[in-house]
């Protein structure tokens, strides 16, 4: 079984940065010939609806939330099956759970970056870890 594994959360003051990092478990996709075609992350604020907040696909294209534009920065190490978000100049309102999620398929081709508008395109999901931002 796949897993994502997240890690890199914690507490932090407004204008400070975290790294969070999801790794996929085992990286060999227990030997099956599988096509990562798309990964994501999303948050959850305490008592609010999951949001999205980046992606990036199989061609390296990416894309961000207008909340973290600017501020957030997405990125991926293939050969080590690792998904990372920097996070600069956290806000308050950056405080949520944040999951980890992942399109594997085994079959090509992947979808398009427009189609990756909703989590349920993730097939693939993070225990998430807690970041919190005090003023």
């Amino acid at each position: 079984q796949v897993q994502l594994v997240e890690s890199g959360g914690g507490s932090v003051q407004a204008g400070g940065s975290l790294k969070l990092s999801c790794v996929i478990i085992p990286s060999n996709f227990g030997g099956y010939n599988v096509n990562n075609c798309g990964m994501a992350w999303y948050r959850q604020p305490q008592g609010k609806e999951r949001e999205f907040v980046s992606l990036i696909i199989r061609d390296g294209t990416t894309g961000l939330s207008d909340s973290v534009k600017g501020r957030f920065t997405i990125s991926q190490d293939k050969a080590n099956h690792t998904l990372y978000l920097q996070m600069n100049s956290l806000k308050t309102e950056d405080t949520a759970v944040y999951y980890c999620a992942a399109d594997l398929s085994l079959t090509l081709p992947c979808p398009a970056f427009g189609a990756y508008n909703s989590p349920a395109m993730y097939n693939r999901w993070g225990q998430g870890t807690q970041v919190t931002v005090s003023s």
